[in-house]
């Protein structure tokens, strides 16, 4: 059995709902351990991330997938704090080759997703992974009503979030077939790459 971790933050539960969707796509791959991991904001003292449990998890998967909404054009500060907490992981190079993957959403229909999808990328290629893209056309080009990959996301995947200001937040239909489209393509490299 091979690991997968999805370690994300949820501000609104939005983000949790994505997450748990590219879980159910990942869990469906035979021969894949799916962990869901949240990052927590009681895990932040004084402005940095202290949960060594949790790191110790994803260095010990074969994959990790990394979400967060995108906030003010970029990831959320206490995505941001975690990521800062890998730097010991970096310099021992502890998720070399390890499979990466990442997601985010936002209330707005780009809402500068790609700028925190970059930084994704760009955070899994300081760490020697290998970086896993998105791989579905968006469907309104094929004449598919199903809305996957609606926002027309490649790096990784895209979210928006249409559930009205205060309401418990809705995972989009469309967005939630792209969340486990990705999680199964992310899980069958993850078998490929690893093998």
């Amino acid at each position: 059995m091979k690991t997968l971790a999805i370690v994300y933050f949820s501000g609104t539960g939005h983000t949790k709902l994505m997450a748990e969707a590219v879980a159910k796509g990942a869990a469906a791959v035979e021969g894949i351990n799916v962990e869901v991991l949240a990052i927590l904001g009681k895990d932040i003292v004084e402005g940095r991330y202290t949960n060594k449990e949790l790191l110790e998890k994803l260095t010990a998967s074969d994959g990790i997938i990394f979400g967060t909404p995108t906030y003010m054009g970029n990831v959320a500060g206490q995505f941001k704090t975690f990521a800062d907490a890998t730097a010991g992981i970096w310099f021992g190079q502890g998720w070399k080759n390890k499979v990466a993957g990442g997601f985010t959403g936002s209330g707005n229909p780009s809402g500068d997703k790609l700028q925190t999808l970059t930084y994704l990328a760009v955070l899994a290629a300081q760490h020697g992974m290998v970086w896993i893209n998105n791989g579905e056309f968006p469907s309104h080009y094929l004449g598919k009503t199903d809305g996957v990959n609606r926002l027309g996301a490649s790096l990784g995947i895209m979210a928006q979030n249409t559930s009205p200001q205060g309401s418990p937040a809705e995972l989009y239909p469309g967005d939630e077939l792209t969340a486990i489209a990705y999680g199964r393509r992310v899980a069958e490299f993850t078998l490929k790459l690893t093998a």
